[in-house]
Protein backbone atom coordinates (compact mmCIF):
# COMPACT_ATOMS: atom_id res chain seq x y z
CA UNK A 1 0.00 0.00 0.00
CA UNK A 2 1.43 3.25 -0.91
CA UNK A 3 2.20 5.40 2.18
CA UNK A 4 0.44 8.69 1.13
CA UNK A 5 -3.07 6.71 1.22
CA UNK A 6 -4.87 6.90 4.43
CA UNK A 7 -6.55 3.17 4.87
CA UNK A 8 -6.75 2.22 8.12
CA UNK A 9 -6.68 6.10 9.46
CA UNK A 10 -8.50 8.07 11.43
CA UNK A 11 -10.34 11.62 10.30
CA UNK A 12 -11.23 13.87 12.40
CA UNK A 13 -13.42 16.67 11.22
CA UNK A 14 -12.59 20.34 11.78
CA UNK A 15 -14.52 22.88 13.81
CA UNK A 16 -16.43 24.79 11.29
CA UNK A 17 -16.50 21.94 8.42
CA UNK A 18 -19.49 22.99 7.12
CA UNK A 19 -21.16 19.78 6.52
CA UNK A 20 -23.55 19.20 9.66
CA UNK A 21 -23.42 15.52 8.49
CA UNK A 22 -19.72 15.90 9.62
CA UNK A 23 -19.78 17.95 12.37
CA UNK A 24 -17.10 16.79 15.19
CA UNK A 25 -16.94 13.56 13.21
CA UNK A 26 -14.67 10.87 13.62
CA UNK A 27 -14.19 8.95 10.54
CA UNK A 28 -12.49 5.50 9.83
CA UNK A 29 -10.89 5.36 6.06
CA UNK A 30 -10.86 1.44 5.78
CA UNK A 31 -10.45 1.86 1.46
CA UNK A 32 -8.03 4.75 -0.35
CA UNK A 33 -6.23 4.58 -3.58
CA UNK A 34 -5.92 6.80 -6.56
CA UNK A 35 -9.59 6.50 -7.46
CA UNK A 36 -11.37 6.89 -3.97
CA UNK A 37 -11.81 6.89 -0.37
CA UNK A 38 -14.36 5.11 1.67
CA UNK A 39 -14.75 5.46 5.45
CA UNK A 40 -17.15 5.13 8.45
CA UNK A 41 -18.05 7.29 11.13
CA UNK A 42 -17.65 5.29 14.20
CA UNK A 43 -18.90 7.98 16.84
CA UNK A 44 -22.16 9.51 15.88
CA UNK A 45 -25.16 6.64 17.06
CA UNK A 46 -28.25 6.27 15.05
CA UNK A 47 -30.02 7.46 18.06
CA UNK A 48 -31.24 4.83 20.67
CA UNK A 49 -30.77 2.39 18.37
CA UNK A 50 -29.54 -0.91 19.57
CA UNK A 51 -27.42 -4.29 18.09
CA UNK A 52 -29.78 -6.39 20.06
CA UNK A 53 -33.02 -4.22 19.06
CA UNK A 54 -31.52 -4.53 15.59
CA UNK A 55 -30.52 -8.31 16.36
CA UNK A 56 -34.62 -8.85 16.88
CA UNK A 57 -35.39 -6.70 13.72
CA UNK A 58 -33.48 -8.98 11.70
CA UNK A 59 -34.95 -12.49 13.07
CA UNK A 60 -31.18 -12.96 14.12
CA UNK A 61 -31.61 -15.71 17.29
CA UNK A 62 -28.96 -14.49 19.80
CA UNK A 63 -26.99 -17.25 22.12
CA UNK A 64 -26.04 -14.69 24.53
CA UNK A 65 -27.38 -11.77 25.60
CA UNK A 66 -27.54 -9.02 23.01
CA UNK A 67 -25.27 -6.23 23.04
CA UNK A 68 -26.80 -3.09 24.10
CA UNK A 69 -24.12 -1.10 21.97
CA UNK A 70 -25.76 1.64 19.72
CA UNK A 71 -26.02 1.35 16.13
CA UNK A 72 -23.67 4.19 14.47
CA UNK A 73 -24.49 6.31 11.29
CA UNK A 74 -21.33 5.18 9.03
CA UNK A 75 -21.72 7.91 6.43
CA UNK A 76 -24.22 9.89 4.17
CA UNK A 77 -24.29 7.08 1.73
CA UNK A 78 -26.47 4.21 1.34
CA UNK A 79 -27.65 4.66 4.60
CA UNK A 80 -30.05 1.54 4.64
CA UNK A 81 -26.37 -0.75 4.09
CA UNK A 82 -25.04 -2.04 7.31
CA UNK A 83 -21.22 -2.41 7.79
CA UNK A 84 -19.67 -4.61 10.68
CA UNK A 85 -16.28 -2.72 11.35
CA UNK A 86 -14.69 -5.46 13.94
CA UNK A 87 -10.94 -6.82 15.45
CA UNK A 88 -9.22 -9.19 12.73
CA UNK A 89 -9.58 -12.14 14.92
CA UNK A 90 -12.95 -12.72 13.03
CA UNK A 91 -12.20 -13.11 9.05
CA UNK A 92 -15.56 -14.28 7.38
CA UNK A 93 -15.64 -15.17 3.46
CA UNK A 94 -16.24 -11.29 2.58
CA UNK A 95 -13.89 -9.15 5.20
CA UNK A 96 -11.40 -7.12 4.29
CA UNK A 97 -8.43 -5.56 6.01
CA UNK A 98 -9.44 -2.27 7.47
CA UNK A 99 -6.12 -1.30 9.10
CA UNK A 100 -4.11 -2.36 11.09
CA UNK A 101 -5.57 -5.51 13.48
CA UNK A 102 -9.30 -4.50 11.92
CA UNK A 103 -11.45 -5.51 9.45
CA UNK A 104 -14.84 -5.03 7.77
CA UNK A 105 -17.60 -7.13 6.99
CA UNK A 106 -20.89 -6.23 5.42
CA UNK A 107 -22.71 -9.69 5.78
CA UNK A 108 -25.61 -11.31 7.66
CA UNK A 109 -22.83 -13.77 8.25
CA UNK A 110 -20.81 -11.80 10.93
CA UNK A 111 -24.05 -10.45 12.80
CA UNK A 112 -25.40 -13.90 13.33
CA UNK A 113 -21.19 -14.81 14.49
CA UNK A 114 -21.78 -11.54 16.79
CA UNK A 115 -24.89 -13.11 18.15
CA UNK A 116 -23.77 -16.10 18.81
CA UNK A 117 -21.50 -17.62 22.14
CA UNK A 118 -19.14 -18.83 19.94
CA UNK A 119 -16.86 -17.27 16.92
CA UNK A 120 -17.70 -13.38 17.35
CA UNK A 121 -15.16 -10.82 16.92
CA UNK A 122 -13.47 -10.05 20.03
CA UNK A 123 -15.02 -5.74 19.65
CA UNK A 124 -17.65 -4.67 16.85
CA UNK A 125 -19.69 -2.01 15.79
CA UNK A 126 -22.01 -1.74 13.47
CA UNK A 127 -22.72 1.22 11.38
CA UNK A 128 -25.34 2.09 9.02
CA UNK A 129 -24.01 3.82 5.41
CA UNK A 130 -21.04 5.03 4.74
CA UNK A 131 -18.84 8.25 3.61
CA UNK A 132 -16.93 8.38 -0.05
CA UNK A 133 -14.90 10.53 -1.87
CA UNK A 134 -13.82 10.97 -5.13
CA UNK A 135 -10.04 10.94 -6.85
CA UNK A 136 -8.14 13.34 -4.91
CA UNK A 137 -11.47 14.81 -3.07
CA UNK A 138 -10.37 13.88 0.42
CA UNK A 139 -6.48 14.80 -0.30
CA UNK A 140 -8.17 18.66 -1.44
CA UNK A 141 -10.25 18.38 2.27
CA UNK A 142 -7.00 17.58 3.89
CA UNK A 143 -4.98 20.29 1.54
CA UNK A 144 -8.18 22.83 2.91
CA UNK A 145 -7.99 22.10 6.64
CA UNK A 146 -10.84 20.30 6.32
CA UNK A 147 -9.50 17.06 8.48
CA UNK A 148 -6.96 15.89 10.39
CA UNK A 149 -5.61 12.53 10.51
CA UNK A 150 -4.05 10.49 13.29
CA UNK A 151 -3.62 6.92 13.90
CA UNK A 152 -6.66 4.75 14.26
CA UNK A 153 -6.43 3.26 17.75
CA UNK A 154 -8.73 0.69 18.76
CA UNK A 155 -9.77 1.55 22.23
CA UNK A 156 -11.05 4.88 20.40
CA UNK A 157 -12.68 3.10 17.94
CA UNK A 158 -14.85 0.94 20.30
CA UNK A 159 -15.28 3.07 23.26
CA UNK A 160 -18.65 3.50 23.96
CA UNK A 161 -18.31 6.90 24.71
CA UNK A 162 -19.07 8.68 21.64
CA UNK A 163 -19.56 12.69 22.52
CA UNK A 164 -16.05 12.24 24.04
CA UNK A 165 -14.43 10.48 21.08
CA UNK A 166 -13.74 13.41 19.33
CA UNK A 167 -12.05 14.98 21.58
CA UNK A 168 -9.96 11.83 22.89
CA UNK A 169 -9.02 11.54 18.74
CA UNK A 170 -7.43 15.62 19.08
CA UNK A 171 -5.74 15.16 21.94
CA UNK A 172 -3.86 12.37 20.63
CA UNK A 173 -2.32 14.89 18.43
CA UNK A 174 -1.74 17.15 21.64
CA UNK A 175 -4.64 19.33 20.17
CA UNK A 176 -6.85 21.48 22.63
CA UNK A 177 -9.70 21.66 20.96
CA UNK A 178 -10.66 25.02 22.64
CA UNK A 179 -7.67 26.08 21.05
CA UNK A 180 -8.55 25.30 17.13
CA UNK A 181 -9.72 27.84 15.03
CA UNK A 182 -13.06 28.08 12.83
CA UNK A 183 -11.22 29.36 9.84
CA UNK A 184 -7.77 28.05 7.93
CA UNK A 185 -5.19 30.19 7.56
CA UNK A 186 -1.52 29.73 5.30
CA UNK A 187 1.84 30.10 6.48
Amino acid sequence: MDASFLSGQLLIAMPGIGDPRFERALVLIWAHDADHALGLAVNRPVGELTLGALFERLGIASGIQAPEDLVMLGGPLEGERGFVLHTDDYHGEHSIEAGSGLALTATREVLEAMASAHGSPRRAMLALGYAGWGANQLESEIKQNVWLTCQADEDLIFDDDHAGKWTRALAKLGVDPERLSYVAGRA
